[in-house]
C-alpha cells in the first residue's frame, strides 16, 4: 500500500497549497467496501426473506402455524458451512465462487417464481417448493463462505473494522429491504413477480461481482499440495493461535442477548401493547439503532480502538440495559402494573428494546473484527476461509441454540427465573474476556 501524505504539511505554505487529494490508502478501501457493500446487502435478501416475508405468505395461505414454523429447518445448509468451505478455499478463487452462487440463487429464485405456496387450506408445504426453498438456503450458505473467503484476504487489519461494519449494516439492510420492503408490495405485486424481480437483482449481482476491479485484483492462493483428512484439519484450525477461546465466546456471547430479545416482545405484547406499535418499535426502530450502533463500533474501530477493550465496554453497558429490562418484567409481572399510554413503564421498556438492539449492533461488529483478526493469524495453507467458517457457524449455532430454546425455558421456569437465567448468561461473556490471549489484543 503506497505511504500516506503527511498530515500536516508547513504552515507557511498550508494557505497556498490546493486542497489536498484522497489519501490512495482511503480511495483503496474504498473501491473494496463498495463492492462488499453491494455483496453483504444481497446476502441479506434470503434471510429477509424467508424470516420476513414467506411466514407472512405462507400463514395467508392457509397453512398452519406449525407448518410455518417448521419450514425454518430449511436452514439446515448454513450449519455446514465447513463442509464445503474448503473447497472454497482451494478450488477456483472466491470471486468465482461468488459469481456462481450469486447467479444460482438468481436461478432458483427464478424457479420459486413458477411455484408458488399451498392453495388455499391445503395442510402442508409442497415438497417441490420445499426442496427449492432448501437449494436456496444451500446456495446462499455457498455464497456466504465465498463472501467471507475474500472479506479476509480482501481487508488490510486496519480495514477490519470499516469492512465488518459494512458487512453487519449491509447484511441488515438487505433482510430488512427483502422481509419489511418486498412485503409493503405484496397486495401490489403477485408472488411470481415478487421472485423474479429478485431473480433480476441476484443475476445483477453475479455480474457486477464479475467485473468488480477490486475484486479482479485478488490473488489467488495456490492449494495445498498435501490436502489434509477432515480430522487433522480440524485439529489444525483449533491450534492456530486464539482459536479456541474465540470459539468459546462467540458461541456463548449472544446467549442471554438472544434469549431477551426473543422473549421479551411478546410479553409486552401479552401486557396490551398492540402489535403495530410494536412492530414500529421492535421492527424499524429496532434495526435502526441495531445499525447505529454497528456504525458507531466501525467508526471506533476505524479510530484505532481494539476490538478487546470496546468489547469489554460495550458487554458492560449491554448487561445494565438487560438489567433494566429484567427489572421491568419484574415489575410487569407483579398485579396491579400497566402499560398503558404515556407512563413511564411503557417508555422503559419500549426504550430498553431500542438500546438492546443498538448495544447488540455494537457488539456483533466489534466480535466479527474479532473473528476475522483471529482468522488472519491462520496461515494460508491451513485454509482462512475454512477457519472463519468454523467460528461462523459457532456464533450462528449459539443464536440458534437460544432462540429455539427460550420459549420452553419460559414456559417451564417462568417469566422471572427465565430472564434471571438470561442476565447471568449475558454476564458470563464479561468474565470470559479476561481470559482472552495476547495473541487477540
Amino acid at each position: 500500500m503506497p505511504p500516506r501524505p503527511a498530515l500536516n504539511p508547513d504552515p507557511a505554505t498550508r494557505a497556498w497549497a490546493p486542497a489536498p487529494a484522497p489519501a490512495p490508502g482511503l480511495l483503496a478501501m474504498r473501491g473494496k467496501l463498495l463492492p462488499l457493500a453491494g455483496l453483504y446487502l444481497v446476502q441479506g435478501l434470503p434471510y429477509g426473506l424467508q424470516s420476513g416475508l414467506l411466514p407472512v405468505l405462507l400463514r395467508a395461505r392457509g397453512l398452519s402455524l406449525t407448518r410455518v414454523g417448521l419450514a425454518k429447518a430449511l436452514y439446515a445448509p448454513w450449519l455446514f458451512k465447513l463442509v464445503w468451505a474448503p473447497l472454497v478455499d482451494t478450488r477456483g478463487s472466491p470471486r468465482a465462487w461468488l459469481t456462481l452462487s450469486t447467479a444460482a440463487l438468481g436461478l432458483v429464485c427464478g424457479l420459486l417464481a413458477s411455484h408458488p405456496p399451498a392453495a388455499a387450506g391445503q395442510a402442508g408445504l409442497p415438497v417441490t417448493m420445499a426442496g427449492l426453498l432448501l437449494l436456496l438456503n444451500l446456495a446462499a450458505a455457498v455464497q456466504d463462505v465465498a463472501l467471507d473467503t475474500l472479506a479476509v484476504r480482501l481487508l488490510e487489519p486496519a480495514e477490519l473494522g470499516p469492512g465488518n461494519t459494512v458487512q453487519v449494516v449491509a447484511y441488515k439492510l438487505g433482510a430488512v429491504l427483502a422481509g419489511g420492503g418486498l412485503l409493503a408490495f405484496v397486495p401490489t405485486l403477485s408472488w411470481p413477480l415478487l421472485f423474479l424481480l429478485l431473480a433480476a437483482t441476484y443475476w445483477l449481482a453475479a455480474a457486477l461481482t464479475w467485473v468488480a476491479p477490486a475484486l479482479r485484483q485478488l490473488p489467488t492462493p495456490l492449494p495445498s499440495e498435501h490436502p489434509r483428512h477432515t480430522l487433522h484439519l480440524g485439529q489444525d484450525l483449533l491450534a492456530v493461535p486464539g482459536t479456541l477461546w474465540t470459539a468459546g465466546f462467540v458461541l456463548t456471547y449472544k446467549l442471554g442477548e438472544q434469549g431477551t430479545s426473543g422473549l421479551f416482545p411478546l410479553l409486552l405484547l401479552d401486557c396490551s401493547i398492540s402489535a403495530p406499535e410494536l412492530g414500529l418499535w421492535n421492527g424499524v426502530g429496532a434495526v435502526a439503532c441495531s445499525i447505529a450502533g454497528s456504525s458507531l463500533g466501525g467508526a471506533l474501530l476505524a479510530r484505532r480502538r481494539q476490538p478487546l477493550p470496546l468489547l469489554k465496554s460495550a458487554l458492560q453497558f449491554r448487561l445494565g440495559v438487560l438489567a433494566c429490562q429484567t427489572a421491568v418484567l419484574f415489575h410487569l409481572d407483579s398485579p396491579g402494573a400497566s402499560l398503558a399510554p404515556s407512563t413511564v413503564l411503557r417508555g422503559a421498556a419500549l426504550l430498553s428494546l431500542c438500546l438492546q438492539h443498538f448495544l447488540g449492533g455494537l457488539v456483533t461488529t466489534t466480535t466479527f473484527t474479532l473473528m476475522m483478526r483471529c482468522s488472519q493469524l491462520a496461515p494460508s495453507a491451513l485454509q482462512q476461509a475454512t477457519h472463519y467458517s468454523l467460528l461462523a457457524t459457532l456464533e450462528l449455532l449459539g443464536k440458534l441454540l437460544m432462540g429455539t430454546l427460550a420459549g420452553a425455558l419460559a414456559d417451564s421456569l417462568g417469566p422471572r427465573l427465565c430472564f434471571s437465567v438470561f442476565l447471568a448468561l449475558s454476564a458470563m461473556p464479561m468474565l470470559y474476556l479476561g481470559l482472552a490471549p495476547n495473541t487477540l489484543a
